[in-house]
């Protein structure tokens, strides 16, 4: 490491003219050195060292890093509007990078979160001085990664993040009175549409939010925001996190990058929330090999693509690293698992796994395993009546999920859900609106890696309803989330009879296919696998009310008792044409 210069602060003006700000940190010597930036809305000084090492610490090791305020927060002037200024403003700000005192040149960019998005938006404009991208935990494609999981509203992440972004606003403006009732909301969140409900909290607020509720799919809203990649071809390393609630976008990204790219792409996924990224994830201790290596792999990232050193050992490292829960430990993929999967039962990959193990395979191979649900019809209110099977019973079975607005499923941990990470949710599998169905302690370990689904035969009284579907670990009586999915879904409702409440009345379904976050892990001898299935995440989602109405007319008023019919088992078809029944879809690689 080498000494660092004292921190300046430095300007740019972008090409309307606007000034903006940021802290410089310069290394002592003759250079030249390659230039880091991040560009970020929060204010400067906090260099998003809530998940990395200080910039001093990145300049220390041969880098001029520059952090950046974007337009409109911090000191530097303008206006702020959600990335609406990302695209125009980074590639001005990778320009002025590359010609700061004693720069190379060569710029890169890091970040997560907001500074991940304004990395992808400055690419978006292929600078020649920008060479490499580390963008973390950040959505691509701003509807389904950022605001959106499967037409759902990601309600509370996204309100909290309006209500703090606003009172930034407030602060930069000395508005008092704003910031004050925002802090407020803040601290007691207005999720419902009681006073001081989230409308009126943000009623005089100019927020994305209202832009977010309001705008539907498809809207030009959602395009002219989301980064345009198609003709860029850049290194990158992406960085995500089994509990972050844009791995989505992570894993897209990555895959349409390094499908197409000429150069290297790497991706990393830890065991870790939004922030911070450590062992501790929420009740779940996943020990010292989850500490952050993001620092250090940045830095070797840099060294290799920027000053060109050990950048053979860069070629040859394995692209795909995912740290395995359960076993806690990282594991190297070759690729991504796809979807192109053999069917096996378990006694074939314990099998295929002895002479994968006997034959020193290099590059894992993909299998999927098929569990099917049954349940005497006792599932929302006995654990030990749902059963995850791998053999099909033919005589037809049904399950009723009732969903109550007034009194919604929570939320417990996950990716979307505030806190985040892994709890203990027996109390939630508990309740009377949640399905659950359970496996057999398994016999031998199980190694999941890839994106689960779960394919649902359904019927619902209403024309519209969600679903929300959590795989768990079950060990010694305990309950652990895994790994989630939600979604909306709207359609006409199903029912053939005349009469909301025909005692005569049947139900025609339909298959809906819903999945579930990316994740990886392990299950061990004697450990179960759980599926629960409910119709509300709350307040992690919007509640679903029922009524059909858009998102920005729903009214609580209006809401109405949803019941969901779901089928299980054979045969299903002759009474739902074009059901096959309810299943889960298990991605697992073999050693």
């Amino acid at each position: 490491m080498i000494s660092i210069q004292a921190q300046q602060t430095l300007s740019m003006y972008t090409r309307d003219g606007v000034r903006l700000d940021a802290d410089v940190y310069f290394p002592k010597g003759a250079g030249p050195f390659p230039v880091l930036l991040m560009r970020q809305p929060y204010g400067r000084a906090i260099a998003s060292t809530v998940v990395y090492a200080h910039p001093r610490w990145y300049a220390a090791h041969g880098y001029i890093v520059a952090i950046q305020d974007v337009r409109g927060r911090g000191t530097s002037e303008g206006e702020f509007s959600l990335f609406a200024y990302e695209v125009l403003d980074g590639e001005d700000a990778v320009e002025w990078a590359a010609r700061l005192p004693g720069s190379d040149g060569q710029v890169a960019m890091y970040g997560f979160s907001y500074q991940g998005m304004t990395q992808l938006q400055a690419a978006q404009s292929a600078h020649p001085a920008l060479k490499t991208i580390v963008p973390a935990m950040t959505g691509y494609h701003l509807y389904e990664d950022w605001a959106y999981e499967n037409g759902a509203l990601c309600f509370h992440l996204g309100l909290v993040w309006a209500i703090q972004l606003a009172a930034q606003t407030a602060q930069i403006e000395g508005d008092s009175q704003t910031y004050q009732k925002l802090v407020a909301a803040a601290r007691t969140l207005p999720t419902d549409e009681s006073t001081p409900g989230w409308r009126e909290v943000l009623a005089d607020v100019d927020t994305f939010f209202h832009d977010w509720v309001s705008a539907p799919k498809g809207d030009r809203y959602w395009q002219q925001l989301t980064p345009q990649l198609d003709q860029v071809d850049l290194p990158m390393l992406h960085v995500g996190g089994w509990f972050d609630p844009y791995l989505r976008g992570d894993l897209r990204r990555y895959l349409e990058m390094a499908a197409r790219s000429r150069y290297l792409h790497h991706f990393w996924v830890g065991p870790w929330i939004h922030i911070p990224w450590g062992r501790k994830v929420g009740a779940m201790d996943f020990g010292p090999a989850a500490a952050s290596p993001i620092d250090r792999l940045q830095l070797q990232w840099f060294d290799g693509i920027l000053k060109g050193e050990n950048m053979a050992k860069l070629r040859q490292s394995p692209p795909v690293n995912l740290f395995e829960m359960g076993r806690n430990q990282w594991r190297s993929l070759d690729a991504w698992p796809t979807e192109q999967m053999t069917e096996q039962t378990t006694e074939q990959l314990a099998v295929n796994s002895a002479v994968s193990r006997s034959e020193d395979k290099t590059k894992p191979e993909n299998n999927t395993i098929t569990y099917f649900l049954y349940s005497d019809g006792l599932a929302n209110v006995r654990e030990d009546s749902g059963v995850l099977s791998e053999s099909l019973t033919q005589m037809p079975q049904f399950d009723t999920l009732v969903h109550d607005p007034w009194n919604p499923c929570p939320a417990a941990g996950g990716h979307s859900s505030i806190p985040a990470g892994v709890f203990e949710r027996t109390a939630v599998d508990a309740r009377g609106d949640v399905l659950t169905y359970t496996s057999a302690p398994f016999a031998e370990e199980l190694r999941v890696v890839g994106v689960p689904k779960v394919v649902i035969a359904i019927a619902a009284s209403t024309t519209s309803y969600d679903l929300c579907a959590i795989l768990s670990r079950v060990v010694r009586g305990n309950v652990y989330n895994l790994t989630q999915g939600y979604g909306r879904f709207q359609h006409l409702a199903d029912r053939e009879l005349v009469g909301q409440n025909s005692p005569g009345q049947s139900l025609k379904g339909r298959s809906v296919s819903l999945p579930l976050h990316p994740t990886c892990f392990s299950l061990f001898p004697g450990e179960s696998l759980r599926l629960s299935l409910s119709a509300a995440c709350y307040p992690a989602f919007s509640i679903n009310l029922g009524t059909g109405a858009s998102q920005q007319e729903s009214k609580a008023v209006d809401a109405r008792i949803i019941m969901l019919t779901i089928a299980l088992g054979g045969n299903i078809a002759d009474q739902w044409p074009g059901c096959d029944g309810t299943l889960l879809k298990l991605p697992v690689v073999l050693d």
